[in-house]
């Protein structure tokens, strides 16, 4: 688990964030991080009411923020999100959902649902971020939220992983063009990290042989990522671009 006190609260004091997927899980988790050091955090997602409740949550200890709701699939919205935030410092590109089945069983829709979210939406925020960023001058940091299964594979999550595949490509692609701008894009590839979501499987009998494989024989906390996504988004990781962070003790090196 991360050390909090490695971190000065006033690491991103004057920075704006937009965090994509905040209504629950990591999102919800990066929202108050990036909070917790400085940021003025703008959360965003389709639910709402659980923004609302996170709003609540990070004044009440003492940082800012305000939601807007978002669904990345949609290009008006998208826009919209981005201009209400007003001048963007970091965005934390993390909306994603998957779906559970057999590669012969995934239909079209099942499989397009997943790549509009979680390849496409994240295109359509950066571009729209990554514009602002130029025309205000400021340039900034965006942050992918990639997985281990950009790099390896798993059974039934057929679309999950072309997704993330296709997203550590786009995040090089996007660094490359955008390095001469001004606007920093890095990835971050959690390994299993335990949530609300995740939880009940991770500790079944199948999740804990899991557990066994990975060499440092836990699964992630959401706080180890902090050290790495506060790396990211701040001047700390300035000479940083186009990279993804893995953060999966080392999972990805035992292939069994």
């Amino acid at each position: 688990m991360t050390d909090a006190s490695l971190f000065r609260p006033d690491l991103l004091a004057g920075r704006t964030a937009l965090v994509t997927g905040a209504s629950a899980g990591l999102g919800r988790h990066f929202a108050g991080l990036l909070a917790r050091h400085g940021a003025t955090v703008v959360v965003a997602a389709r639910r709402l009411p659980e923004l609302t409740a996170l709003v609540a949550e990070i004044d009440a200890a003492g940082g800012a923020a305000h939601a807007v709701a978002l669904d990345v699939r949609n290009t008006d919205a998208v826009e919209r999100a981005v201009a209400t935030a007003g001048p963007l410092d970091i965005v934390v590109n993390n909306a994603g959902i998957a779906t559970t089945k057999p590669a012969l069983d995934t239909d079209e829709a099942a499989w397009q649902q997943v790549l509009d979210t979680n390849l496409s939406g994240a295109f359509r925020v950066a571009r729209a971020a990554a514009r602002a960023m130029v025309e205000a001058g400021r340039g900034g940091a965006i942050v992918n939220i990639a997985s281990i299964l950009a790099f390896r594979v798993a059974k039934q999550v057929p679309a999950y992983v072309a997704a993330k595949a296709g997203l550590v490509k786009l995040t090089e692609a996007l660094a490359l063009e955008l390095a001469p701008r001004g606007v920093r894009v890095n990835a971050l590839a959690p390994g299993y990290v335990e949530t609300d979501l995740n939880r009940d499987f991770l500790r079944s009998p199948a999740g804990q042989a899991m557990q066994a494989r990975i060499p440092s024989r836990r699964f992630g906390t959401a706080s180890d990522l902090d050290g790495a996504l506060l790396l990211l988004a701040s001047e700390a990781g300035a000479y940083i671009t186009g990279a993804t962070v893995v953060v999966d003790g080392g999972h990805g090196l035992a292939w069994l």
